[in-house]
């Protein structure tokens, strides 16, 4: 690339390693400009956050439920206790896209109330483009950048389906939070869902009754469903109430005592390896097709490119497999 891109990309690794917002919030807009020009500056600033050491451990968290569920208030419940602890907090919250501008619909507004306009809180609306429900590509990229900032990076998604799967592959633990009395358990049955969460969360819980019911429900349904290995994480189903600050702790302390299991068992950097191929295989795919995937392999050769030993980034595989389908299906 040039020297004024490589110039570009230095001063923003130099302004993410300072916590700079102005170079978050540039190096947020580089990842998610979808022009072929920027696609190598974008990668290669990735490629250098993904090689260098970080002076923090971060830990990805996704929030995800049906729509009306109160996945915002809760989240904004947790980042006030997380930044009484002065924790550093990341979030994007994924929005349905315009048809007319393709960018986040409702990015314009303010989806988390006091905590997201502390300094120490970072919030970035991104669109789904044309994937409904689920993820862009610049949702795991932008996940990078805050992750080379913030110690806690949660991510929002739009809750229509497709989405839970998809950030479970991008997150360490994936929070599903269910809305008492919404007929949601049939739902996760219905859509496939019910196995990917890690802590479902019942929020409204000052609904009384209707909160327990559904709490009952989801605990029965996941019995029925679920026959973890010894050893293996089994999922709670708690209750919650943004509204009322109630059980926030206790998701904290779920939050924290899954992490701590997926570093002792190793399963932790399985599931983000695993994520990571996923991702890169559904990048190429999406970019080239599967015809384009194919003339290099297809999965199993992402997954060997992948596996090999070296200082390379997901990113930078994807932008070297990417060239590589480009000569092979170039005419001549």
């Amino acid at each position: 690339m040039s020297g004024h891109g490589s110039g570009r990309v230095e001063r923003l690794l130099e302004g993410l390693a300072a916590g700079d917002r102005t170079a978050i919030s540039e190096a947020l807009n580089l990842v998610d400009d979808r022009r072929s020009e920027q696609r190598q500056a974008a990668l290669e600033l990735l490629d250098g956050l993904a090689t260098r050491p970080l002076p923090h451990a971060p830990y990805r968290v996704g929030i995800t439920g049906a729509p009306g569920a109160g996945k915002s208030s809760l989240l904004n419940a947790l980042v006030e206790k997380l930044r009484a602890s002065d924790a550093g907090i990341g979030i994007i919250a994924v929005d349905p896209s315009s048809q007319r501008s393709g960018g986040a619909l409702l990015g314009d507004r303010m989806r988390l109330s006091g905590g997201a306009r502390e300094s120490g809180v970072f919030l970035r609306s991104m669109a789904a483009r044309d994937r409904l429900g689920g993820l862009a590509d610049a949702t795991q990229a932008g996940a990078t950048v805050l992750s080379s900032v913030f110690e806690w990076v949660f991510i929002e998604t739009v809750g229509i389906g497709q989405s839970e799967c998809e950030v479970a592959q991008l997150v360490d633990t994936l929070v599903f939070v269910a809305q008492p009395g919404a007929g949601d358990t049939l739902q996760f049955m219905k859509a496939g869902i019910l196995e990917l969460p890690d802590i479902f969360v019942v929020n409204k819980a000052d609904t009384g009754p209707a909160a327990e019911r559904t709490r009952g429900e989801l605990e029965s349904t996941l019995g029925l469903t679920a026959s973890p290995e010894p050893g293996d994480w089994r999922p709670p189903v708690l209750l919650a109430s943004a509204q009322d600050r109630q059980g926030i702790d206790t998701l904290l302390d779920a939050l924290a005592e899954h992490r701590d299991q997926g570093l002792k068992s190793g399963r932790l950097e399985a599931r983000r390896q695993s994520g990571e191929q996923a991702f890169a295989v559904d990048s190429l795919a999406r970019r080239y097709g599967e015809y384009g995937l194919e003339r290099i392999g297809g999965a199993q050769a992402v997954a060997q490119r992948l596996a090999a030993p070296g200082p390379r980034s997901i990113f930078a595989v994807v932008l070297e497999l990417g060239r590589e389908i480009e000569r092979a299906v170039k005419p001549g």
